[in-house]
């Protein structure tokens, strides 16, 4: 790693590691199923921690991205992949098509919903948009793969997208997943209906009338309407 990537992540542990709080570390680790180790910061606090490493002058490089953030992602500590997927955040209008296969390696290493969600909804939501002709290619591997998570990223990219959605492509992807026992999927069918249901709930009902959804994802498409 280049010197000044190194000394970037050093920076950064060492202020992560100021702000170190056992107790705190204890039940985030608790409530990831002892999956990851903690700092013990929370969300707020973690991230006025980050603010100086985000200012635009001090990011790094664009093309140094990926080996940063693939350093961070080795890191034990969760925090870590926080920091990681909110810096790539930080680039919207550098965005190049090969960064697919950077999100997919956080999607598919150290995966819990706790980082896949925002790269879904965030990270590759906005890269579809950039880069529509990749969707259709990357959906279809996604839902081919067996991959809980990269399945749940199929669902979810288009989260954000308001009245932007694709209905024909999320029901072929909602009908391409309803045997699924996982709860992870049933629960982001429910979400991105659920999501959707702002925008068009006529849609949303109409569509859960006549499909065959697990009682999770129902349950969680219409919770608005009803």
């Amino acid at each position: 790693m280049k010197t000044i990537l190194k000394a970037f992540v050093n920076t950064l542990e060492i202020e992560l590691e100021k702000n170190t709080n056992p107790n705190i570390a204890f039940e985030q680790k608790a409530y990831m199923r002892n999956q990851f180790e903690y700092y013990g910061i929370k969300s707020t606090e973690r991230r006025e921690i980050q603010k100086p490493f985000f200012i635009k002058q001090f990011l790094p490089q664009k093309d140094d991205l990926v080996e940063l953030v693939m350093a961070l992602w080795e890191k034990p500590q969760r925090d870590f992949q926080y920091f990681a997927k909110e810096l790539i955040f930080k680039y919207p209008n550098q965005l190049e098509k090969k960064d697919i296969e950077l999100f997919e390696y956080m999607v598919t290493h150290k995966s819990w919903w706790d980082t896949v969600d925002f790269i879904a909804a965030k990270l590759m939501g906005e890269y579809f948009k950039k880069f529509p002709e990749q969707r259709d290619l990357y959906v279809k591997k996604w839902i081919d793969s067996n991959n809980i998570w990269l399945q749940r990223c199929a669902l979810l990219f288009q989260l954000k997208y308001q009245e932007n959605l694709d209905t024909f492509l999320l029901s072929s992807i909602i009908n391409s997943l309803l045997a699924s026992k996982e709860f992870f999927i049933n629960k982001a069918i429910g979400w991105i209906l659920r999501e959707f249901s702002k925008t068009n709930p006529t849609w949303v009902e109409e569509f859960a009338s006549k499909t065959a959804l697990s009682n999770l994802s129902r349950r969680e498409a219409l919770r608005l309407i009803s």
